[in-house]
């Protein structure tokens, strides 16, 4: 996992991923409209600074909707387990 702390030209981010310059911008640009960077210009390069504190809060929504669901897969394994044929006499 790449460090979020300060900040890292768009560039620089693009030499790090096997992807198109394009590609990584297209990547920033969806990740500062859910407000998890955020974009600046200085000169003819645009800074990324990862916004922590969104990513934390998205990792908490992630963990609980991870759970939810976990459970009931659960639940699921334990009806399908349940045999619908016992007890029943022929």
């Amino acid at each position: 996992m790449r460090s979020m702390q300060g900040e890292h030209s768009v560039s620089a981010l693009a030499r790090l991923y096997p992807m198109s310059f394009a590609a990584v911008q297209k990547h920033v640009a969806v990740l500062e409209r859910a407000e998890l960077v955020t974009k600046r210009r200085q000169g003819r390069e645009q800074l990324v600074s990862g916004n922590i504190d969104a990513v934390r809060y998205a990792f908490g929504l992630l963990e609980g909707l991870e759970a939810l669901w976990r459970s009931r897969i659960d639940q699921f394994g334990e009806i399908l387990a349940d045999d619908p044929g016992e007890g029943v006499t022929t």
